[in-house]
């Protein structure tokens, strides 16, 4: 199948920011607000090819048909109210538009809320927003042991993922999929590093727990039967980011010195593999 390249993320949430420019009412900012969380979702869930599929099915009018609901629709009534909300004052923003290229961009947002509401992913969605709300490390889709699982898993995809965060122990790789070639690549990223010079800023190291190992903190980490999305941790003194990844079930210790040198840097393009 072939997938067109008329819009892409910055695109789209250029004109989220625009919008939100124009329309300052707190219930109008909490719509756009909820309308790029979806498009992020789109992204950080590797899900641009299987939404481009369903758009253009919207467009012939020719629709795939939707996954099972992950859970019963009426525990997320709440949540699909906001999606239809929200895919109705944008589609309101969208007639009223000058431009041909804005209208496009309009359509594609709403687009994204059509997707996840017919697919049934408002239990992904719910935990995605918590996890923006969390402030939490970088979203990852997945956890590997070696760059080779990885490829393995990702060759046995249906609709493989692109744009997204996996894990190669406990290394954060960013998914890049050619779908015209049929290729994968897995740069490796620095997202974690950013993130933790970052979070050192805004809410520096206060250890909720202190270990002389870094085996006995994995031990507590382990047995927490549900931990906080992240924690400062202390081991042999030094200050240590507890992770944990409720939607792969994975948890990680990270060593705040990795964030050595990422302090004043603008984040950078993926590493080669």
């Amino acid at each position: 199948m072939k997938y067109p390249s008329t819009y892409n993320l910055y695109d789209t949430q250029e004109e989220i920011g625009k919008q939100w420019s124009e329309h300052p009412s707190p219930e109008e900012r909490r719509l756009l607000g909820l309308a790029r969380d979806a498009l992020l979702f789109i992204y950080a869930t590797g899900q641009p090819y299987r939404f481009e599929e369903f758009r253009l099915g919207l467009e012939s009018g020719v629709l795939l048909p939707p996954g099972p609901l992950e859970q019963s629709q009426n525990d997320f009534a709440s949540l699909e109210e906001g999606l239809r909300s929200t895919r109705e004052f944008i589609s309101k923003l969208r007639d009223e538009a000058s431009s041909a290229r804005e209208k496009h961009l309009l359509q594609v947002i709403v687009g994204t809320l059509q997707f996840i509401s017919s697919t049934g992913q408002h239990g992904a969605f719910s935990a995605y927003l918590e996890h923006l709300e969390a402030d939490a490390p970088p979203y990852a889709i997945a956890s590997f042991d070696t760059k080779e699982a990885a490829e393995a898993w990702l060759k046995n995809q249906p609709i493989p993922p692109d744009s997204a965060d996996v894990l190669i122990a406990n290394t954060y790789h960013y998914v890049i999929h050619d779908e015209k070639a049929g290729v994968f690549r897995l740069p490796r990223i620095r997202a974690l590093e950013y993130h933790l010079a970052d979070l050192k800023q805004r809410k520096p190291p206060v250890a909720v727990a202190s270990f002389a190992t870094r085996e006995e903190a994995e031990a507590w980490l382990k047995a927490l039967p549900e931990p906080a999305r992240w924690a400062w941790v202390s081991i042999a003194g030094e200050p240590y980011l507890a992770v944990y990844h409720p939607n792969i079930q994975h948890r990680a210790l990270y060593p705040l010195s990795m964030s050595n040198g990422y302090e004043d840097e603008e984040e950078e393009e993926p590493d080669e593999p």
